[in-house]
């Protein structure tokens, strides 16, 4: 275990728009924090956002990663098979996924201890770098330092979403980049099954959960 680390377990969606927005949501069933959800998001126009469930989990988020503005609101999801509903604020998603390939299939085989492992993490790093912007491990904000275990991989085939009741138009490509942190999510949609492993420059304040993200 890397020293002041942090473990979240959980997921990480991220989906483009043809209006320009792109969103990372977070969902995680394990973490320092208990069980919570967020929401990143940035604007055709640069401007990256944090819908956070609390000022706990924003003060930690916004720490590790890099934000323009930082929204304190309910953050819900329901994930019923393959349709994920989510609600955050002014922020209204449904995803629905598609099935799982060939490279999904094999990420489930590994292990969450061995997942979770950063000399794995870094030998995934390699392939992982094959897709732009994408990345396995890396330093963030403040000194923090991320490793993300990739555990499964599916794709998200549809997404309707809306800020403040205007529609977002339909699915596009994560393109260009989001810029959040050290990495960015991949540019085909997709729900990846993570354990992101978060190691701080010194002890957190906050109680022993992207995008990419958290």
């Amino acid at each position: 275990m890397v020293r002041n680390a942090q473990r979240f377990h959980g997921w990480i969606a991220g989906v483009g728009t043809s209006s320009g927005i792109r969103i990372v949501l977070g969902h995680w069933s394990r973490s320092p924090f208990g069980p919570f959800s967020d929401v990143m998001l940035e604007r055709a126009d640069g401007q990256r956002l944090l819908l956070a469930p609390s000022r706990r989990v924003a003060d930690f988020v916004s720490a590790v990663y890099r934000f323009d503005r930082v929204l304190v609101v309910p953050v819900v999801v329901d994930a019923a098979g393959r349709h994920w509903h989510v609600t955050a604020g002014p922020l209204r998603t449904r995803l629905t996924t598609g099935r799982r390939g060939g490279l999904g299939t094999l990420l489930r085989c590994v292990p969450a201890p061995l997942a979770a492992r950063p000399a794995w993490v870094a030998l995934t790093d390699l392939p992982a770098r094959l897709m732009p912007g994408v990345r396995t491990r890396g330093t963030a904000g403040g000194g923090y330092r991320e490793w993300y275990g990739v555990r499964d991989l599916r794709g998200i085939t549809s997404v309707e979403a809306s800020w403040e009741g205007r529609d977002l138009g339909p699915l596009a490509p994560v393109d260009p980049p989001v810029r959040f942190g050290f990495g960015s999510a991949p540019r085909t949609p997709a729900l990846v099954r993570v354990v992101t492993t978060v190691a701080g420059p010194r002890e957190p304040s906050a109680p022993a959960s992207g995008g990419g993200g958290l």
